[in-house]
Formats: C-alpha cells, structure tokens, sequence
C-alpha cells in the first residue's frame, strides 16, 4: 500500500473512531519524535481544530520539547504545554520516604504514567479521545509502559512497523530532522529505544514483517513478546463463578 493511500486509510479511520466514541475529536502528546509527529498529522487531518497535541516535558531535554512545539507549529495543530517536572518531584518526594530505596524502573515509569494523567484530563474536559504513539515494533515486544503510554483510547499506528512510519512521515512533511532523529522515550540521559531494547528497529521489523532473523534475534525477541504478554490483555478475572449466596 502507498504512503499516500495509508495516510487517507488512517484519516478515515480515525474520523470513524471519533465518531463512533461519540467524542469531539482527539488529543495527542508530542514527543518531539517521529510517531507522535506522525499522528499529530493525522489527527489535524481527521479533526480539523477539533484537536489538541500536549507537550509534557518532565525534566526532559529542552531540545525535545523544541522539537515538538516546531511539530505542532508545522502541522497547525493547536498546541498546549504542560511541565510535569514539579509534579513529578512532588510525587517522588511522597512516595520516596516509603521505600528503602526507589528503583530505576519505578522512577522511569512515572513519568509515562503522569503524562497518561495529563491527556485524559483534557480528553475528559473536551470530550476527545486519547490517540496513542506507538507502533506495531513497540507494541508486539512490549516496549511502553503500561497504565503509561500505553493508556490510551486508540492506536492509529499499531499496524505500522517503525520503517512504515518512517515511509508515513516522509509523505506527511515531517521534518527530516524529526525523521531521522535517535528514537527516545526520554525517560533518562541519553536513553534510546534500541539501546534500552538491546534491538535495532531494521532486526526487529524484519523479522515482524518476515519472520526472517539470525537466532539471538529471534530468541530475543520471542523473550520479549512472553514477558510482555500481560501488558497486550486485560487484566485476567477469575474462570470461576461465585457460589449462590454470594
């Protein structure tokens, strides 16, 4: 399938979700990374004005945060910016005095969750939708956080391996800049996705596409895939009924 024909698919798409939801349009959060760029497009597509993208920074890069306002500006979308780094510190300084010591892990995760917080507020006060940012490669090796960005109402990009974003962003106008740009989930100092995955996005999506990999690949992603599982379903409910009386 074209570039071209996808994007007008994922318009459409979109469009219907909107207003099959019964909502008012949609929100998005701005990474300043190629996939939130990409859907900032297609949401201003589908949407018109009747849409909001959300730069969070949380003790972030400043140039991350450059980056997605320029996304927003290019793209015309309206724009808010909402600094969770007070809020995050407020938060750890509750929580730290519980603990012996807070691990790297925890303290990653709660930034995703909070930006999760900061857009359903505002698709709860404008009747939006939360779009999602992550693509098809993050998705099937679990690489989000769940309740964090991985809260979300709606996954426009969930069909799409990493390079087929890459091939959407360049038919979408993104900035070359944005395209080529080091994936981060600027969770840490010079943190990278394939870093943190121990995967490059060219194994991964060909063997996503394919099924064609060296062995360490394979294995590597196959690990990945099972220890993730629980993040791709609801939460498991007892197969047992209550007995009468209950």
């Amino acid at each position: 399938m074209q570039a071209s024909e996808m994007a007008e698919r994922l318009v459409q798409w979109l469009q219907g979700q909107v207003a099959e939801g019964g909502a008012g349009g949609l929100v998005v959060g701005l990474s300043g990374g190629i996939d939130s760029a990409v859907v900032a497009v297609l949401a201003r597509r589908a949407c018109g004005d009747n849409c909001l993208a959300l730069v969070m920074p949380c003790h972030s890069r400043p140039a991350d945060a450059a980056d997605a306002r320029r996304v927003a500006e290019t793209v015309g979308i309206p724009c808010r910016q909402v600094d969770l780094g007070p809020v995050y510190d407020a938060f750890l300084g509750q929580v730290s005095g519980q603990v012996e010591s807070v691990r790297d892990l925890a303290r990653a995760n709660l930034k995703p969750r909070l930006r999760m917080l900061t857009l359903y507020f505002f698709a709860n006060q404008l009747n939006y939708l939360v779009a999602g940012t992550g693509n098809r490669s993050e998705l099937e090796v679990g690489y989000f956080t769940k309740y964090g960005d991985g809260g979300v109402d709606i996954l426009p990009l969930g069909n799409l391996v990493k390079g087929q974003v890459r091939q959407l962003a360049a038919y979408l106008g993104i900035p070359q800049e944005i395209i080529t740009k080091p994936p981060s989930a600027g969770l840490w100092e010079s943190q990278t996705d394939e870093g943190e995955m121990g995967l490059t996005y060219a194994d991964l999506d060909r063997y996503l596409l394919t099924g064609e990999a060296g062995p360490a690949v394979r294995e590597k992603v196959e690990a990945m895939r099972r220890a993730s599982a629980h993040k791709r379903r609801l939460p498991p409910v007892p197969e047992f009924s209550p007995p009468a009386g209950i």
